[in-house]
């Protein structure tokens, strides 16, 4: 395209020394550090906090959007993987991120911001959460990937549209709505689940959940349930640790991924969620 190639840094992979800093900037900030890469994305630094004990896990990062996928040592580059809209991102030590995005907590947080303007006030995240759980009969399920709930002027009232669209019960409280994006959301990651063992023919049987997302009490079980298998939940602050976990790698405290892995398992709570029929 006619852009000058100088313009750009050299491409480094995680880990790599990118040198001391500047002494101009040794002498105002009073120390001297050696700079690391990282992997240079939110998503990238989060995939490698996931305590995945082996390669039948599904990781999730779960936050406003949840990416949800596994590792490979290799992309799958088939017509079937790039329909069902999965990618291939080069990941840390030789691995790729493959996984697909999928509506996160972005319609809660939307709700929640809806009720502030409307009352002043809003239960917390926590609070919703519980509100769900207390809701009582089926929940109604949107397809939370539908454009309709990316941008709408009211999104508690696109979630009833939707369900009034399609036939099902309109949720009336803030409990039932919740308890359907809730679901809704568990749903999705289930199709997901069964699209990445059909596309890598790989049996998962845990669901590694790191991210603000994996707080979230009932939306893990409702995921568990909807899976069929059990969800492991934390640690939260995945993609600062997977940023500290590479500068330990580079720098010889942990010796690879494997060990860091296992230091996380070790040294974080991580919650185990079992389904429930």
């Amino acid at each position: 395209m006619g852009i000058d190639r100088a313009l750009f840094p050299k491409i480094v992979q995680p880990g790599a020394s990118l040198g001391q800093l500047k002494a101009d900037i040794r002498e105002r900030v009073g120390f001297d550090c050696r700079v690391i890469a990282p992997a240079t994305h939110d998503t990238g630094s989060a995939w490698l906090a996931v305590p995945a004990p082996d390669a039948q896990s599904v990781f999730m990062s779960s936050g406003t959007w949840s990416l949800i996928g596994v590792e490979n040592t290799e992309p799958v580059l088939t017509s079937e993987s790039r329909e069902l809209n999965f990618t291939n991102e080069g990941g840390a030590y030789g691995t790729y991120r493959y996984l697909k995005n999928i509506m996160g907590l972005w319609m809660a947080q939307c709700v929640r911001r809806e009720l502030i303007v409307r009352d002043g006030d809003a239960p917390s995240f926590a609070e919703l959460a519980d509100m769900a759980a207390a809701a009582e009969g089926e929940p109604s399920l949107v397809d939370v990937n539908d454009q309709r709930f990316l941008a709408p002027a009211s999104m508690i009232d696109e979630v009833r549209d939707a369900c009034y669209d399609t036939g099902q019960r309109v949720p009336e409280t803030i409990g039932e709505l919740m308890q359907c994006i809730f679901c809704s959301l568990a749903k999705a990651y289930a199709g997901a689940v069964a699209d990445l063992s059909r596309l890598t023919g790989t049996t998962y049987r845990r669901i590694n959940i790191v991210g603000g997302g994996c707080q979230n009490a009932y939306l893990n079980q409702v995921t568990a349930n909807a899976c069929g298998i059990p969800v492991y939940a934390g640690p939260v602050e995945g993609t600062a640790l997977g940023n500290i976990m590479v500068q330990l790698i580079a720098t010889g405290g942990v010796a690879g991924l494997p060990a860091a892995r296992a230091l996380v398992r070790q040294s974080f709570e991580i919650k185990e969620i079992e389904p429930q029929r």
